[in-house]
């Protein structure tokens, strides 16, 4: 007898729709799964028979055979095992086969028969939707996950012989639990408040302006200053996720097997990979391709502290999907594209020492600090807008005032996000960082004197035409902290002083 159920792969972050079909015959007893099909999923062939024995069912002693078509596309993980326990008892006719019409199922099998859930339950639950099916079944973990997608029936199962049951309507479907509300702290005490940060208040406009726009932002200084302490403070003053960016964020960790607790991700993304990653870990891909850290900061920040301690080829691979906001891996002739629309920010060292500028304690030849600086390619620093030098402050300078608090901070980001908005209203813009060439043009809005103003500079070959684009573009983000709807010289100003290196790591062409 031949029985089908549904299921579905999961291919780079999309799912794909995939048919288990399960064939039983007289033989000589034996279990073969075929159709490209990966070591966990072959394996799947002894946790379905204990699985199916020890929920009480009769596993046949006949000859099975499965196939998971199309068999063009590689099936990975175990996610397949329910599908194909549900397979032999629908064609050992354990199970009306007829009533799997309409439906899928999705998840990992315990030898006791307790459902586990797997890896990129909400692809799965969007590809029910595409593909217009009555309802999904999935464990009991994962049923959160998958309710976010809109217009499913979602089905939760603890068991193998729950999930049975549903299917052969003995039993109702339970209600999807509520995955509840994150019980998280507020931002400022979860990621430290910037007013911890004493003596750097040029540092914090720089990545208020940075906040406000999604630019890309490097900083520079010795070691102490509080380079990282600022890094780790952004995400606090950062606007919350639209939905829409949660299920993109949610999305993400659920394929890599980062999401926990099965609701919507409510916090934006903050990575920070050591610096022995290699390209691949950091922008994605191997030999089954997975989003590095860089999708993981998908509508976050990626932080990368000791930035010259990278490798270059790591750096390198970065510029392209800062540039067009995607990753695309190509493996077996086949592209998988990984959304990369994350905030770059990095830190570094002036010197190998840290301490250039600093006589008593630096001892870095001139060649040592050129070698040095030859890490970083004009091309990558050309992709940050913003370059904050942060100095050792005086004793009286740290005592003095007190320093911005985060949610203030985050007041006034948010609004200027909020009038970004209004005018990106149906280009798929989300910030003034993402505008291109033609956006600047007809957005940015400068007045005579602040198109003078930069065209100065460009005279002075102190800038590229790409440069003369991002500093358009930061001069628009500081038109919009101050609420203002055209960019002056002075918003320009301020830009150009923000690509300027007083320690000569130049950000040019």
């Amino acid at each position: 007898m031949l029985a089908r159920v549904t299921t579905f792969a999961i291919d780079g972050l999309e799912s794909r729709r995939v048919s288990v079909e399960v064939d039983i015959r007289a033989g000589l007893p034996a279990f073969r799964v075929v159709g490209l099909a990966d070591a966990a999923v072959r394996e799947a062939r002894e946790r379905v028979r204990a699985a199916v024995l020890n929920s009480g069912f009769e596993f046949p002693q006949r000859r099975i055979t499965a196939n998971l078509a199309p068999a063009y596309l590689r099936k990975v993980g175990p996610g397949f095992d329910l599908a194909l326990a549900i397979g032999v008892l629908a064609a050992s006719g354990q199970l009306d086969a007829e009533r799997l019409a309409g439906w899928a199922v999705f998840g990992e099998l315990s030898l006791g028969g307790e459902l586990r859930p797997g890896r990129g339950t909400l692809a799965v639950a969007e590809g029910v939707r595409r593909c217009g099916l009555e309802a999904l079944v999935v464990p009991v973990e994962s049923a959160a996950e998958a309710a976010l997608v809109d217009e499913v029936c979602v089905a939760p199962a603890a068991t193998l012989r729950a999930a049975a049951e549903i299917l052969d309507g003995k039993r109702a479907p339970e209600p999807v639990p509520d995955a509840g509300e994150e019980a998280t702290p507020p931002l400022a005490e979860l990621d430290g408040d910037l007013a911890e940060v004493s003596g750097q208040a040029e540092a914090m406009a720089a990545m208020e302006i940075a906040a406000a726009g999604g630019h890309n932002l490097l900083m520079e200084g010795p070691p102490g200053v509080g380079k990282t302490m600022l890094a780790r403070r952004l995400p606090g003053i950062l606007p919350a996720l639209t939905r829409e960016e949660a299920l993109e964020v949610t999305r993400v960790y659920s394929v890599a097997g980062l999401h926990r607790g099965g609701g919507l991700v409510s916090r934006r993304p903050f990575r920070s990979p050591h610096h022995t990653i290699s390209p691949s870990g950091l922008v994605g891909g191997g030999a089954r391709p997975a989003p590095g850290e860089a999708s993981l900061a998908h509508h976050g920040v990626l932080f990368l502290d000791e930035l010259s301690e990278f490798p270059r080829s790591s750096l390198e691979a970065l510029r392209q999907p800062l540039e067009d906001g995607a990753s695309t891996i190509v493996r077996g002739q086949q592209a998988r594209v990984f959304p990369t629309r994350f905030m770059l920010v990095a830190a570094t060292n002036p010197c190998p020492c840290g301490h250039a500028g600093d006589r008593r304690r630096c001892r870095c030849t001139e060649a040592d600090v050129a070698r040095y600086r030859r890490r970083l390619s004009g091309a990558l620093l050309d992709r940050f807008d913003l370059l904050c030098s942060l100095q050792r402050p005086p004793a009286p300078r740290v005592a003095a005032g007190e320093p911005p608090r985060s949610d203030r901070v985050r007041a006034r980001v948010t609004a200027a996000r909020e009038r970004q908005a209004r005018r990106f209203a149906g280009t798929g813009i989300a910030c003034n960082g993402q505008m291109d060439s033609r956006r600047v043009r007809e957005l940015a809005r400068l007045t005579p004197d602040a198109e003078g103003a930069l065209h100065a500079a460009y005279e002075r070959e102190a800038l590229s035409a790409r440069g003369m684009q991002r500093v358009a573009r930061v001069a628009r983000t500081v038109a919009d902290l101050a609420a203002s709807d055209a960019v002056h010289r002075d918003h320009v100003a301020t830009a150009l002083a923000l690509r300027q290196d007083r320690l000569g790591l130049a950000i040019a062409a």
